[in-house]
């Protein structure tokens, strides 16, 4: 695992995580948004000739965070399985092992937009699944990001990314953490999704992901 990125929010210390997730040390809660796990998959079966190997991928990252980390709780921000051709056999039993080397730890699906579609995980993952919003410390933990009163909103669904500009026309479109005054967002945790370009104002913190690194942006 990398170096972490402490952070203060809503009063509490979290962990950004170049791996794109957010620990949660008072908690020990492990917090991962859109997985997407069986995109390719998905998308495969309708003919698209996209890569092999995404929820292997996405697997050893999330297998390295939590030998590296004391996780207690794994808390998913929605968006877990991708769409209906997600429960290809190879995809299912890819997670059933990976589940099976973590029987122990209790895990949460909060329910996103792709999940509605996809339908909750097997019953044999043992991953509860709970609408929106799961309140939890002073967070509410949501798929979407929509305000919620009295709570500061942690969400996914977005896939934020942000640009950096270099001279000339050289630029980089880097995965982020945008953290607001009331709404802060994660980036997909997938290794096969898209992003939608953030821009950083003076209600935010933009935290890009490059090198394996976690880089403030001023």
């Amino acid at each position: 695992m990398n170096t972490p990125y402490p952070v203060q929010l809503a009063g509490e210390e979290l962990w950004l995580l170049p791996e794109k997730a957010i620990y949660w040390p008072a908690q020990q809660a492990l917090l991962i948004a859109d997985v997407h796990f069986g995109k390719a998959a998905a998308y495969r079966s309708l003919g698209q000739p996209v890569p092999h190997g995404t929820t292997a991928s996405n697997i050893a990252v999330l297998d390295g965070i939590l030998a590296a980390l004391p996780c207690h709780q794994l808390i998913f921000l929605g968006d877990f399985l991708h769409g209906p051709g997600s429960h290809a056999t190879a995809t299912l039993n890819a997670l059933a092992g990976w589940r099976a080397r973590h029987r122990d730890l209790p895990m949460t699906l909060i329910r996103g937009n792709h999940d509605r579609r996809a339908g909750d995980p097997p019953a044999s993952l043992n991953i509860r699944v709970v609408p929106e919003p799961l309140l939890l410390g002073p967070f509410a933990l949501q798929h979407e990001p929509d305000p919620h009163p009295g709570r500061h909103v942690i969400a996914g669904h977005v896939h934020p990314v942000f640009r950096l500009n270099g001279r000339g026309r050289q630029s980089l479109r880097l995965a982020c953490f945008r953290l607001g005054m009331e709404i802060s967002l994660l980036p997909a945790f997938g290794a096969f999704t898209g992003g939608y370009q953030v821009e950083r104002d003076d209600s935010c913190r933009i935290f890009v992901i490059g090198a394996n690194e976690i880089w403030p942006v001023s």
